[in-house]
């Protein structure tokens, strides 16, 4: 086989295996397949293998980096696109010009910026309130308490939709219960935004308790495309 045959093989049969776990994590709590959005974070990897993912029935992708996904994002159409890393200030017009859901909004400032690239490229875009569940500066996130006013404020602004809430298991916690606390959030902003029931939890090691708490979207990259490739500098 050639070399796009062999990755495509590789990645179906990765594709295949997860798919699996989610089924059977679905299965263990009562919850239907069709709950839970696998979407498959690419960052890193070439557009080859979009390409690829794409070809496997792959619809909803994510990446961290916006130079990155901006020109995955212009090679690969067809594709529904995540924001799910960090966004700087200054690059918020570029992610609402591609990004359909940006899963880490933690701050006003930020909420601004999206709202005017949303408006200046004629788009609504999905945003979710990143919820720190360990009050650490340095991986993003607003505490639980002010979660409100955040999406208060997004709310307001033209071009945003509030969606629900994301966050990451704090290191070296039990990451059914820190799954459990973000359900909870998500649970308080559905009575002020009812459209807000997106809970982006979960990531290769831990999809199943995420599953087991309610995520209705998973966030994989290594257990579909692999350890990752290094970077050149």
């Amino acid at each position: 086989m050639t070399g796009p045959q062999t990755r495509s093989a590789e990645l179906a049969a990765r594709l295949a295996e997860v798919e699996q776990r989610i089924a059977d994590a679905c299965r263990a709590a009562a919850r239907s397949r069709e709950e839970v959005t696998l979407v498959v974070v690419t960052k890193t990897w070439p557009v080859t293998d979009l390409a690829l993912l794409r070809d496997l029935g792959v619809q909803d992708v994510g990446e961290n980096k916006d130079q990155e996904a901006a020109e995955k994002a212009a090679q690969v159409p067809g594709l529904h696109w995540h924001f799910v890393g960090q966004v700087q200030s200054r690059k918020a017009r570029s992610v609402a010009s591609y990004a359909a859901v940006v899963h880490s909004l933690d701050r006003t400032r930020l909420a601004d910026g999206l709202s005017a690239g949303a408006e200046r490229a004629g788009r609504t875009v999905d945003v979710l309130v990143q919820v720190s569940l360990d009050g650490d500066p340095d991986r993003g996130g607003a505490l639980p308490t002010d979660v409100p006013a955040l999406a208060e404020h997004a709310a307001a602004l033209p071009g945003l939709r509030v969606a629900g809430v994301m966050a990451v298991a704090p290191q070296g916690a039990d990451p059914r219960q820190a799954f459990d606390r973000l359900v909870e959030v998500g649970q308080a902003l559905r009575a002020d935004h009812p459209q807000a029931r997106v809970v982006s939890a979960g990531m290769s090691a831990d999809l199943e308790p995420a599953v087991a708490a309610g995520a209705t979207h998973l966030r994989v990259g290594t257990a579909i495309l692999g350890p990752r490739p290094p970077v050149l500098r």
